[in-house]
């Protein structure tokens, strides 16, 4: 994680100018580096790399080194993971290592009956 707060609109612009394949802008929120937060933080990665490769961006963002990015974010628990984009935005909170779920709300599973 970095230090430097990330510029989020930069991000924005850049996934938006390339018309190619969908390109998911992902926000992850942990606190600290707790063994719940570095599970989070794999877990996602894991599923990125092997789901979305070449087509992600995902700012993982320390509520405690940056919590005006948190309040900006409404974020009320961590971790949470928010899919900026492709819209519509969706929030994922809690326990990620749920891969099925965590699928679903990226919108790259299809619900099953």
């Amino acid at each position: 994680m970095s230090d430097q707060p990330i510029d989020s609109t930069d991000a924005f612009e850049r996934l938006l100018a390339d018309p190619g394949e969908q390109k998911y802008l992902l926000r992850l929120y942990v606190t600290g580096m707790t063994p719940r937060s570095t599970e989070a933080i794999s877990q996602i990665k894991a599923i990125c790399e092997a789901r979305l490769k070449g087509r992600y961006e995902l700012e993982v963002i320390d509520i405690y080194q940056h919590p005006t990015l948190a309040k900006g974010d409404q974020i009320i628990a961590a971790p949470t993971l928010i899919k900026k984009l492709p819209l519509p935005l969706r929030r994922l909170v809690g326990d990620l290592s749920n891969r099925e779920r965590v699928l679903l709300g990226l919108d790259l599973r299809e619900a099953k009956s």
